[in-house]
């Protein structure tokens, strides 16, 4: 019975790291559940994908990860880009005001 409840507490803790970072909260459920210790270690070593650059198709236009090696909606197979779209999280920074200041003099 101890175990059960221990394997619940990280199965929902591993789910909740693995949803921060952007993947399934019930994958890293199991996972972190299944092998307790292991498994929330797994998920908090997991990567962002929010972080990661992305491209886009030059077929369909979809956005896609850059590692991605074909499109996710037609199938098309990606060549590496010249030039990289910004991740997901640089989007969610403000940007910084386009009105000119005058240099301190």
């Amino acid at each position: 019975m101890a175990y059960v409840i221990i394997a619940t507490c990280f199965g929902i803790s591993g789910g909740i790291v693995g949803k921060y970072k952007g993947s399934s909260f019930w994958l890293w459920f199991l996972i972190s559940g299944a092998v307790p210790f292991l498994g929330l270690f797994a998920a908090i070593a997991y990567r962002f994908d929010r972080d990661e650059l992305r491209r886009q198709c030059p077929q369909c236009g979809r956005v896609v990860k850059l590692y991605d090696a074909l499109c996710t909606r037609c199938g098309a197979e990606l060549d590496f880009p010249d030039v990289a779209i910004a991740p997901e999280s640089w989007e969610r920074v403000p940007a910084l005001s386009s009105s000119k200041v005058a240099p301190p003099s």
